[in-house]
């Protein structure tokens, strides 16, 4: 992204985001409600064109390329394609419809290679005995993890994951930010973007970070750089304690009051 900004309804979502995601990286985007970062993974993901600034996707420049091709090479799983999918729909066949790019299954054809990789990934995400569990029945932890199994139907070139431990309770999010952290040091996944607001969702073996405040970038670059006490009180506005514990972050104020 150069100079990307987005405006809608006169509102400024995000200004001026100058960002590079190279190869086999993992970046975690981090900031408080409203700072822009869905809105950031929706212009990562296509989904969103910006209002101004250029934007290169795996090669590929917006507005200049069929953005429907371009999106099978990317898994993605956000909160607004959770709610898409049917409830009565199996666990298998929520993964299964990636391959088209479609949510809820019809009339079109699998064949056993899009069975066997559906099968693999659900068992990648520990899922694998909820296959033929519909998807309404699921707990919370276990739809974000068949949602992710479905991002990485398509063995995409980039994955990107929107808030995935937002509603789970502890037990839920250790297990999947354990998961994250198995994927992250796989060396045939793909380059990851997590969006969180708590630096206790940082899985072990992410490399960098992106830290918005109000629609902008307040600090860019490698994990251990941009993750300190000053970053992050600028960020969230709050002067704040960090800790680093076991590969993991933790953080909590110093005092009451903003900074």
């Amino acid at each position: 992204m150069a100079g990307v900004g987005v405006v809608r309804d006169g509102a400024t979502l995000i200004d001026r985001v100058d960002w590079v995601v190279d190869h086999d990286q993992r970046w975690v985007v981090l900031g408080p409600n409203g700072a822009g970062k869905t809105t950031l993974l929706r212009v990562a993901s296509t989904r969103l064109f910006p209002t101004r600034g250029t934007v290169d996707v795996l090669g590929e420049r917006l507005g200049a390329v069929d953005v429907f091709e371009l999106r099978p090479r990317i898994g993605l799983s956000s909160v607004a394609l959770g709610e898409r999918i049917p409830a009565r729909e199996r666990v298998r066949d929520v993964v299964l419809t990636a391959s088209y790019g479609m949510v809820g299954r019809w009339r079109e054809h699998y064949d056993i290679h899009d069975e066997v990789r559906a099968d693999q990934v659900l068992r990648q995400l520990g899922c694998a005995h909820l296959g033929d569990r519909t998807y309404g029945t699921l707990s919370e932890g276990e739809r974000k993890r068949a949602q992710i199994a479905r991002a990485l139907m398509t063995d995409p070139e980039m994955l990107l994951l929107d808030e995935p431990a937002a509603g789970l309770d502890l037990g839920g999010r250790e297990d999947l930010v354990a998961r994250l952290a198995g994927l992250a040091a796989d060396e045939d996944a793909p380059t990851t973007v997590l969006v969180t607001h708590h630096v206790e969702e940082v899985p072990r073996g992410f490399t960098h970070a992106l830290l918005m405040r109000a629609g902008a970038v307040v600090a860019a670059g490698p994990l251990y750089d941009v993750m300190t006490e000053a970053t992050l009180s600028e960020t969230f506005g709050l002067s704040l304690r960090l800790d680093y514990r076991d590969g993991r972050f933790a953080a909590r104020a110093r005092s009451e009051g903003g900074i």
